[in-house]
């Protein structure tokens, strides 16, 4: 008797970007309008199928990021995040998504693909507290990137991705505050950045003005990993916070 010969189940492959960017001093990733079905109308990452059989997934991602902010790989962080492969995730059937995050200051305003209606920044706020509901299962997605990006903060250079080319402490302190959703005191994060070798390196003579008196320009260092780390701060609970964890 012979064994029944296995057939490989039908499955496709996507990439998903979390692209995050700082705007007015606040963390906001960029989603897109789906276009077509299924959820067609619902705010949705980025992404889509491989072009053919033999792209590679970085060089999907490259592609996809590169249609929707228009940026070389040169200009922007890059980095693979999980990959998604839930049975139910996807109606139209068995889809793997790898996803990846994607950080870079000052993006512009994004123009939609071809299969979506319109992108947008969206205030990263709106989505962690699920005000904001997506497509598939991309709020989780973006929440852990999002925490990536958090962790990461403690204890590699990360920060300095959504700085420009130059940038002041307080500039890089503004990063720390919009990735950590906390206020950190200016004075103690100011210390704390200084005493970590190699993390950012003083730009010269140039300075910006501030309103205030001229700021110190600085620019990324040699050093990707940061020791001692800069330990992330929580947000403080509300009162009403407080009363719900009593109860």
């Amino acid at each position: 008797m012979q064994d029944d010969v296995w057939v490989p189940p039908p499955v496709l492959l996507t990439v998903d970007l979390v692209i995050l960017t700082l705007r007015e001093g606040r963390l906001c990733v960029l989603l897109v309008e789906r276009g077509g079905d299924p959820f067609k109308g619902m705010p949705a990452l980025p992404g889509g199928f491989l072009n053919h059989a033999g792209e590679e997934i970085l060089d999907a991602a490259h592609r996809e990021l590169s249609e929707e902010t228009a940026l070389a790989a040169g200009w922007v962080h890059l980095e693979q995040l999980a990959t998604y492969g839930g049975a139910g995730r996807d109606p139209r059937g068995r889809v793997v998504s790898v996803a990846h995050l994607a950080i870079a200051p000052g993006l512009p305003e994004p123009v939609a693909g071809t299969d979506a209606a319109d992108a947008a920044w969206v205030p990263a706020e709106a989505v962690l507290s699920g005000e904001l509901e997506l497509a598939f299962d991309h709020r989780q997605i973006v929440m852990d990137g999002i925490e990536r990006a958090r962790t990461k903060l403690e204890f590699s250079a990360l920060a300095t991705a959504f700085c420009g080319e130059l940038f002041t402490i307080a500039e890089l302190q503004q990063v720390y505050e919009a990735v950590w959703g906390v206020e950190l005191d200016t004075r103690n994060f100011y210390r704390k950045v200084q005493a970590v070798k190699g993390f950012i390196i003083p730009a010269g003579s140039e300075r910006r003005a501030t309103g205030g008196r001229p700021a110190r320009l600085y620019r990324a260092g040699p050093n990707a990993v940061l020791f001692p780390p800069l330990a992330r701060t929580l947000p403080s609970m509300t009162e009403e916070d407080m009363r719900g964890e009593g109860e």
